[in-house]
């Protein structure tokens, strides 16, 4: 059994990233839950409808921009960089050498440095992104006809409807993309717990926004409700920088604006390619029926439910420690803290997965199918979720490995890794999209998701085992060698250990669900109680099998667990 936490320096360090992936990971549940109820919502009041897919292309464009002007730039580039600046010391000492420890009692807060910085940034993009919102409120026709000009062929009022909706959500671009940066600035000083709860209240927008407004504005009533939401996100966001004791500045140069820019212009380059991706999926799904678009949104919502809780969080909370890390030379260090991070995804991903994929039809019934939204939607739905549920396996891996790049200041090779990925979705789409419809855009994007993840692998285990072991001396005696074997063995080990309890998994809940299957109609109560039986026995058949396995990941869970439990019976004595 693995020694408790906090007995060595690499138990400390698993716990400290432990804990600030727990936050994020609660902001994205808190999130994720929010934005299915919000689905919830626009299904029932619209169904998955014209009307909803006119209103998700319309949300594509400032979803587009953000992506591309602040959204790869924040782990690529603002987090890496702005926490470098954020530390205390860094104006009394000199950086430190390749090879020299880690700053290990630096402290981090808003510094001169560090306040002249985001006063650039803030300054310059407070201009730039208003004339920006401005732009697509002028040009918002010719954005709705480039992204669903075939809506015209089965319904003509979808596109200026699509062109309305854009225009009403055009100052989101602003606010998003502001929120963004302030998000970046408060990951680079540590402070995670409001950034994470921060998207759950952005979907408040639409949930208070679609019953107030519909019977009077209808689709309009989800625009309304999306401005709303990035306005509060903005200002919570703002508010909680200001409560870390930065105060802006009005600056319009720093020397650290050049090296964001030479970090993120490999990456804007693959995003632009990426966006057109986006662009071009939403064109020929456009093309297979009014409907595509809808489906494959309420799909995506749900796929994405896994990953925002366990990858993002967990990659997020591990940027920050990972850019230090390099910056000291400190290999063995960088490298235990990006295993720690890939076996804990690896063994949080994987069940939730395999449950929500052999859940996927009930699930997606006692989620959506009320109101305007249908017994056939649901099938469809369904079928769509079955092919993400693949990709979102590999996008699980992926989210860590990317960063790993960012922390190294390389953002070339994840650039160029994404280029081919969408040279990988737009043959396999022309291929497949004749023959199997809208799924086959959904089958495309998986096969990306796959070529990225797989290649980043490959990239990764070459740049570590070109790197040569220069690490502190006492990483050797913390039994952190340089070997790649020795890197990717453990990560290895657990994968293994993982299938092996999936599978397991997988056969008690599909023995569950075999003696619960319903006669006739599917009803509500029979669908939640084959979710809360199949899913409950699914869980412990998998946490019995790593815990028999002895896999230290599950056994690390188990321990906060019990100790959760004994602190919560003495709260209450």
């Amino acid at each position: 059994m693995p020694p408790p936490p906090g007995s060595t320096p690499q138990h400390q360090a698993s716990a400290a990233l432990a804990r600030s992936a727990s936050l994020l990971s609660i902001g994205a549940v808190a999130s994720r839950i929010l934005g299915l109820v919000r689905e919830m919502v626009i299904a029932s009041y619209f169904g998955a409808t014209g009307l909803v897919s006119a209103f998700t292309v319309a949300g594509t464009a400032p979803k587009m921009l953000y992506d591309l002007l602040v959204g790869g730039m924040l782990s690529a580039a603002l987090v890496p960089v702005l926490s470098d600046y954020a530390r205390f010391d860094r104006d009394q000492e000199p950086r430190p050498e390749k090879g020299d420890p880690p700053p290990e009692a630096a402290q981090f807060g808003p510094n001169p440095e560090l306040v002249r910085l985001v006063g650039a940034l803030l300054s310059l993009s407070v201009v730039s992104l208003a004339a920006l919102a401005l732009l697509i409120f002028v040009f918002a026709p010719q954005v709705a006809s480039l992204l669903a000009g075939d809506f015209d062929d089965f319904d003509p009022a979808l596109l200026p409807l699509t062109s309305h909706l854009l225009r009403l959500m055009a100052p989101v671009v602003w606010f998003l993309s502001m929120a963004g940066l302030l998000t970046a600035v408060l990951f680079a000083l540590q402070r995670f717990s409001l950034p994470a709860l921060a998207t759950a209240v952005y979907n408040l927008g639409i949930l208070v926004a679609a019953p107030l407004l519909a019977g009077r504005i209808g689709i309009a009533s989800l625009a309304i409700g999306v401005l709303a939401g990035s306005m509060v996100q903005f200002g919570l966001m703002a508010w909680d920088v200001r409560r870390a004791g930065l105060r802006f500045t009005v600056e319009w140069s720093h020397p650290a604006l050049a090296r964001i820019v030479r970090l993120y212009l490999p990456i804007a380059a693959g995003l632009i390619v990426a966006q057109f991706q986006v662009g071009l999926d939403r064109r020929l799904a456009s093309s297979t029926g009014v409907q595509s678009i809808a489906w494959m949104s309420k799909a995506t919502t749900l796929q994405q439910l896994p990953l925002g809780m366990i990858s993002v969080a967990i990659s997020l909370a591990a940027l920050p420690r990972l850019s230090q890390q390099f910056a000291a030379g400190d290999e063995g260090a960088y490298r235990a803290t990006l295993a720690r991070g890939l076996r804990m995804v690896i063994v949080l991903i994987v069940p939730l997965l395999v449950g929500l994929g052999l859940l996927a039809e009930p699930a997606v019934r006692v989620l959506f199918e009320r109101g305007q939204f249908t017994a056939a939607d649901t099938a469809q739905v369904g079928s769509a979720l079955h092919v993400y549920l693949v990709g979102a396996l590999f996008a699980a891996i992926d989210f860590p490995l990317i960063y790993a790049f960012y922390a190294r200041n390389n953002t070339l090779l994840p650039a160029l890794v994404g280029v081919l990925s969408v040279l990988v979705y737009a043959v396999i789409a022309l291929v497949l999209l004749e023959g199997l419809g809208f799924l086959g855009l959904v089958w495309a994007d998986t096969a990306k998701q796959g070529a990225h993840a797989v290649v980043m692998l490959g990239l990764l285990y070459w740049k570590l085992k070109t790197v040569s072991g220069r690490g502190r001396p006492s990483d050797a005696e913390d039994g952190l060698e340089f070997s790649p074997k020795r890197y990717i063995g453990p990560n290895v080990r657990t994968a293994g250990t993982v299938v092996g309890a999936a599978a397991a998994m997988g056969l008690v809940m599909a023995w569950l669900l075999s003696l619960l299957e319903p006669v006739g109609t599917p009803s509500l109560s029979n669908d939640i109680l084959r979710i809360v039986v199949g899913g409950g026995g699914g869980a412990l058949a998998y946490a019995g099998a790593l815990l028999l396995a002895r896999q230290p990941e599950a056994w690390q869970l188990y321990r906060a667990a019990m100790r959760l439990g004994r602190l919560e019976r003495e709260s209450e004595r």
